[in-house]
């Protein structure tokens, strides 16, 4: 009978303790799966169902303020389930998750977003590249195959590959995606990065990208190929958001430039620790 944990949080996400090494012997990584989640209901019980169960420790879902069945379809399941008291956002639930999966002693982290977008069967691969110590941060790309294919709208695709060329000029990387819903975070990495000062929004993550950068771990970072799954029941940024997403993203980008040159310096890009 699996365990089913419920608990609310009602402040902020306190920074990380750093801490040297896991609190576990295990000969093995321990991989905890984080959903941020908001009215995915639909779309939960095909994403788990997807779910490499064999290789994962625990499942931790953090509902923002959900309007439909998510929290208890997720329990369930038998997930551990965080309920926000009041909505803090993509970027706010995320802070919730890291702190979480942190907290619960994880190895790896992978965030998968439970709206079925992003196929769970990948996570093995998706995981391989820092279990083995050659990677720190994996995103898994829609772009290493044909997103069009897979039903993403042109003017997503457009702006998409707009975006991630002007951050691979900035950031002196060759990636085929940076916006996907699936990514695998060491521990090391998430104790390096400030993420807690970053947005509550969605840029959340380019802006943690660019910590990883500023942290020294360029070479740290790799992608897998993912199919692109779009259909109606799945969640989707409209395009309103999206163009205030973009803009927020060069701002992402331009403060990374600024920091770099030492014309002004960021505080969300000073690393707790750097990389060695």
């Amino acid at each position: 009978m699996r365990c089913v944990t419920l608990r609310t949080v009602d402040a902020p996400a306190q920074p990380v303790q750093m801490t040297d090494a896991p609190g576990h012997d295990s000969p093995r990584p321990r991989v905890v799966i984080v959903m941020p989640a908001y009215n995915a209901a639909m779309t939960l019980e095909r994403t788990y169902a997807d779910i490499p169960h064999d290789l994962v420790h625990k499942i931790i879902l953090v509902d923002d303020v959900s309007r439909d069945e998510t929290v208890e379809i997720a329990g369930q399941l038998g997930l551990d389930v965080i309920i926000h008291s009041q909505n803090r956002g993509y970027g706010g639930n995320q802070k919730t998750c890291y702190d979480a999966a942190l907290g619960a002693g994880a190895d790896i982290v992978v965030m998968l977003h439970p709206d079925y977008q992003y196929d769970a069967t990948r996570i093995p691969a998706l995981i391989a590249p820092i279990a083995d110590g050659s990677r720190d941060l994996m995103l898994g790309s829609r772009f290493l195959g044909d997103p069009l294919a897979g039903g993403m709208p042109r003017w997503k695709y457009i702006s998409n590959r707009v975006l991630t060329k002007i951050e691979n000029l900035a950031f002196g990387l060759r990636l085929s995606e940076y916006h996907t819903g699936l990514r695998a975070y060491s521990r090391h990495l998430l104790e390096t990065v400030p993420y807690e000062l970053n947005s509550d929004d969605f840029v959340f993550d380019q802006e943690l990208i660019a910590q990883v950068l500023a942290a020294g771990m360029a070479t740290r970072i790799g992608e897998i190929a993912v199919p692109t799954r779009y259909f109606e029941e799945a969640s989707s940024v409209g395009f309103r958001r999206s163009v205030v997403y973009g803009l927020s993203t060069l701002r992402v980008v331009a403060r990374y430039i600024l920091h770099r040159l030492g014309i002004r310096r960021s505080r969300k890009l000073a690393a707790r620790r750097r990389f060695d």
